[in-house]
């Protein structure tokens, strides 16, 4: 029994010296791989870190260079194929210098010459005994007779004319002596004083003279046009009291009319009087009548945000007639500028950009500066140089294209003049 379990403690002991053998066998194999694996993980870090510093020297060489401020910055472009511009119908335009012509576009209203209007009133109180131009509408001439007043006062006035006539053919009797002398003096004076009152009232010198050589007075006054024109307003009927200045008839020449326009404060810069412009009517097709702006007003209508400008225009015949519409067009040479057409710009709100043929099916988008509009073209203040090709349609769809690519314009550098 002893023998046995001696037998058995040997065995456990034999068991665990080999046990404890391969441990530490084990142990130094797995120390050993350990540091084979760092050794070879070292020097493929040493590679890549040289491979980075080879890296970072290629970037530093597409990096472009720099010189005091002026800077090298890469083009974008955006390449559309020819089979693919044909299919949109894109078209290329040459930039170069053009003269320019805008034309402004407007509704003028015809109204009367404000300088050959007239009115006609008294100066004296009185009653309307003749009326002899009794509608509105007609057309009187100049020296033509309108109505008859009769006037208390204005009898009374031609009395003491026709006494201070008497009074001075009685002192010729008795001029050579010395009261003769001042009787005449004195009745010379009241003379030339009622016939200048008369005169302060409009009463005409042949009348006057009537009145002397008669020696009656006038029961009623003549009023006489001033003016050739139409009656456009008549306020005088007959037997109607009148007072001083109460105004009878408004007459206007229509020989010579105005044409009033509305022209937008944007355009107002470009406007200038002496301008030609070209004006047509509905009333007569196919009739065009030629002006020039002869005056431009110097305020401006808060609800419109326009000015008003004014035509004179010839009316032979009469035909024109006042509150007539008109259309109206004013050309305005802009001079020579380097232009563009509407088409080639995308406008942003923000900025304008166009996209310059740079051949082979690239197109550059640039970001323009602009200033005056003309009839389908616009000045180029930057951005653009002579005899540069712009894509002058389906432009949209270049620009589509490259917002989807997200292809940037280059900023726009204005020139200095």
């Amino acid at each position: 029994m002893k023998k046995r379990n001696l037998m058995l403690l040997i065995a456990c002991l034999v068991i665990a010296l080999v046990g404890l053998a391969v441990y530490f066998s084990k142990a130094d194999l797995f120390r050993n791989s350990l540091k084979g694996k760092t050794s070879e993980s070292a020097a493929p870090q040493t590679g890549s870190n040289q491979e980075g510093r080879s890296e970072g020297t290629t970037a530093a060489q597409s990096v472009p260079a720099t010189g005091g401020d002026q800077t090298t910055e890469e083009t974008p472009t955006i390449e559309v194929p020819a089979d693919k511009q044909q299919l949109i119908g894109l078209k290329t335009t040459e930039v170069h210098v053009r003269p320019l012509q805008k034309i402004i576009r407007t509704v003028g209203l015809i109204e009367y010459d404000e300088r050959r209007l007239a009115t006609v009133n008294t100066k004296f109180e009185g009653w309307i005994e003749k009326l002899h131009v009794d509608y509105t509408g007609r057309y009187v001439r100049k020296g033509e007779l309108l109505a008859e007043i009769y006037s208390p006062e204005l009898m009374a006035t031609q009395q003491e004319l026709i006494n201070a006539v008497k009074w001075t053919g009685q002192n010729r009797e008795v001029r050579d002596s010395v009261i003769g002398k001042m009787l005449e003096r004195d009745s010379g004076s009241i003379l030339e004083a009622a016939r200048q009152r008369l005169r302060l009232w409009d009463i005409s010198e042949a009348q006057i003279r009537k009145i002397e050589e008669t020696g009656k007075p006038i029961k009623t006054v003549a009023i006489y046009s001033p003016v050739n024109g139409y009656v456009i307003q008549k306020m005088a009927m007959k037997g109607l009291k009148i007072m001083p200045g109460e105004k009878l008839f408004d007459i206007a020449d229509l020989s010579t009319l105005w044409i009033v326009a509305d022209i937008y404060e944007n355009e107002l810069a470009e406007v200038r009087p002496g301008e030609k412009a070209k004006i047509t009517l509905s009333y007569f097709p196919g009739k065009e009548f030629s002006s020039r702006i002869d005056y431009i007003y110097p305020s401006i209508s808060g609800t419109t945000r326009t000015a008003k400008v004014r035509f004179d225009i010839p009316n032979p015949g009469g035909k024109l007639k006042p509150q007539m519409y008109t259309n109206i067009e004013i050309k305005i040479e802009l001079g020579s500028k380097l232009a563009v057409p509407d088409d080639a710009v995308i406008d942003t709100g923000t900025r304008q950009v166009v996209y310059v043929d740079k051949g082979d099916g690239n197109f550059e988008p640039r970001e323009v500066l602009l200033g005056l509009r003309a009839e389908g073209w616009r000045e180029v203040i930057a951005g653009l140089k002579a005899g540069e090709k712009v894509a002058s349609s389906a432009t949209f769809l270049i620009d589509s294209e490259a917002q989807l690519k997200d292809v940037k314009p280059l900023k726009a550098v204005k020139r200095e003049k």
